[in-house]
């Protein structure tokens, strides 16, 4: 192998950015459920505040 063509090949065999793409991905995974779970929880609670001011204007 020549000398111009070690770097290139020790960058191919470079595993630090395979990881870091591997946690970013995980990362974004675990953000999508957050949003989803949030949102979920939003439309339950925005449900449960709009019964009780229906409750408190009828009263």
């Amino acid at each position: 192998m020549s000398k111009s063509m070690r770097p290139i090949m020790s960058f191919f065999r470079e595993e630090e950015g395979v990881t870091a793409i591997e946690y970013g991905l995980i990362a974004a995974l675990i953000a999508v459920v957050i949003v989803a779970a949030v949102k979920s929880v939003g439309a339950d609670v925005n449900s449960a505040f709009e019964l009780v001011h229906t409750k408190l204007t009828g009263a």
